[in-house]
């Protein structure tokens, strides 16, 4: 038996448009005398879709579509079955009144397969607000070549029921457990699994174990692409009775693979990555696919010759190449001349369109108009902040005018204790990397400086024979330079440490005792814990976060703002 893992890319909610890419897979399966065509969870949709679901004639719209994909795919391709995605609407009157299930199209004809069994409502997931749970396991029996095959059909979340592995401990429900029981011939597990920075090592450890306790072949086939804030890396395998992978397919990019059952030899693995480069690919897979989903051909960067920027514009070119990216300078009378000159040196070392527009003017235009109408003389605090909104605003001016995509440069600490000001430097339609720690920032553009990273960089066609980010902009004090010899260190203790702090608050959720355990001192974690919480108010306003993390403090940080604690 033969099968073809169509790993693709869909785009949420145009149905017609994702047809047309399983309709491409079933042409490439055709050619490759492939039994069954498999494609990822909702690959219909595209995942997730939200309260699209919830749209009467979209869910009338899906059945149109199907009954056309599976005429079209009878009239071309013969007896070709190829497996669907799709939300099947339940008739009754109860809510929800949708399955996330599987569809079977097969001599012109589709039917149910496999209906979805375990619901996540943790970190970005809420399906059982669309969705009911099945209550049984799935097996589709086929015959191919007179011998049948007993498939054993899970759906996501169906795989990780390992408490020991995923650590969220024990569901309801075991669908490995009730699969072992139908005496399966091999395991197929269809996903949208997006990435987050362990989420390969544990993906790999609950199939391993699912395929060792069932003791045959697993087939894990993911979505790839990025939908709004969250990243899908594809990284499809095939795994043999005994756990050992046999197949890999591509990371961050759409593949279509096929495999045949009495193949048992490990193909060669072209794909290894280390943890330091998938985190750039998959920002740069966020920003490129943020970008084209959402109708934007060029982006937007206010450069300040800090690391944050430069990063963003680094990942930017690599998404959506030199010529789309523009960057702007906006010096105040408190920007240091290396700042200045850092940030045209790296416009040059990137190709990027680079201009500056000096704003000490407005600033002063600012100071003279409060003291005049108003007899009111900006504080330290007030000042810094309207540097920033003035920046802000020339920033969404050139966006709105020349219709690009204005891409916010703050990180995850600077992000989690309101280190940043709204309609300042959090403007922006996405944030790049508002999930990553800001001693990962230092991390990540060490790497591309490096010669580990050359072969990535040529990839991207990014200058591969000198520094990209340079020296001077990774080595320099961080600082947002809004005051006379500002740095960071002023008001925050070095980064070094906060982010470790902030690591056991946010991801670790640990409390005030077992911070202090840590070896921190108390006044600090209450500093620390007073920040985070004031600042709840500008992160509810914060654009889309890309999501790296298994908690991010974008839609899956769902604290109140007013709250005491």
């Amino acid at each position: 038996m033969k099968f073809l893992l169509a790993q693709i890319n869909p785009v949420v909610g145009d149905l017609e448009g994702n047809a047309k890419k399983i309709l491409y897979a079933a042409s490439k399966a055709s050619s490759s005398a492939v039994d069954l065509v498999l494609t990822p969870e909702l690959s219909l949709w595209g995942y997730p879709a939200n309260d699209l679901l919830l749209k009467k004639n979209l869910i009338k719209n899906q059945y149109q579509i199907l009954d056309q994909l599976a005429s079209i795919i009878n009239t071309k391709y013969g007896s070709l079955g190829i497996t669907v995605g799709i939300a099947e609407i339940i008739k009754d009157s109860f809510f929800p009144n949708l399955y996330n299930s599987i569809a079977l199209l097969e001599r012109g004809e589709w039917k149910i397969i496999a209906r979805k069994i375990i619901l996540p409502t943790y970190e970005v997931f809420d399906e059982k607000r669309y969705f009911r749970s099945e209550e049984k396991v799935s097996i589709l029996t086929k015959i191919i070549k007179n011998k049948t095959w007993r498939i054993g059909f899970t759906v996501c979340e169906d795989l990780w029921v390992n408490k020991n592995i995923e650590g969220r401990g024990i569901h309801k429900k075991n669908p490995i457990s009730d699969l072992k029981k139908k005496k399966v011939d091999i395991l197929v597990n269809l996903s949208a699994s997006p990435y987050t920075f362990k989420k390969l090592e544990l993906r790999s450890k609950v199939s391993r174990f699912a395929a060792q306790f069932l003791q045959v072949p697993l087939i894990y086939v993911n979505q790839i692409g990025a939908n709004d804030n969250l990243i899908f890396d594809g990284n499809s395998f095939v795994l043999d009775k005994n756990g050992s992978k046999i197949k890999q397919l591509k990371s961050f990019s759409e593949d279509l693979s096929s495999w045949e059952i009495e193949q048992t030899i490990p193909e060669k693995n072209e794909f290894e990555q280390s943890q330091i480069s998938s985190i750039f690919d998959a920002l740069v897979l966020g920003v490129r696919d943020y970008a084209q989903k959402c109708g934007f051909k060029t982006a937007l960067i206010g450069l300040s010759g800090g690391i944050d920027s430069a990063l963003v514009s680094a990942i930017a070119t690599a998404a959506l190449g030199s010529n789309n990216v523009y960057c702007v300078s906006m010096p105040s009378k408190w920007s240091s001349s290396h700042s200045k000159s850092d940030a045209k040196d790296l416009a040059r070392r990137l190709k990027i369109n680079f201009k500056s527009i000096p704003i000490e003017n407005l600033m002063n235009s600012f100071e003279e108009s409060f003291i005049k109408t108003i007899s009111f003389e900006m504080a330290e605090l007030t000042n810094q902040n309207i540097q920033s909104r003035i920046r802000g605003t020339l920033l969404m001016a050139l966006a709105n005018q020349e219709k690009h995509l204005l891409l916010s440069t703050g990180n995850k600490s600077e992000l989690a204790v309101g280190y940043c000001t709204l309609y300042g430097d959090m403007n922006g339609g996405l944030s790049v990397i508002g999930d990553l720690y800001k001693t990962n920032v230092f991390k990540l553009c060490n790497w591309l400086d490096s010669e580990d990273s050359i072969n990535h960089r040529k990839s991207y066609m990014l200058n591969s024979g000198m520094d990209l980010i340079g020296e001077n902009i990774r080595t320099k004090a961080p600082s947002a330079e809004l005051g006379p010899d500002q740095l960071d260190t002023d008001s925050l203790p070095p980064y070094s440490i906060l982010d470790n702090i902030l690591k056991g608050i946010i991801e670790e959720k640990k409390d005030l005792p077992q911070l202090e355990e840590d070896g921190y001192k108390k006044d600090l974690i209450l500093k620390i814990i007073s920040l985070i919480k004031k600042a709840e108010f500008k992160r509810k306003q914060a654009p889309p976060i890309l999501k790296l993390s298994s908690q991010s403090l974008g839609s899956d940080w769902r604290f109140p703002i007013a709250i005491s604690y």
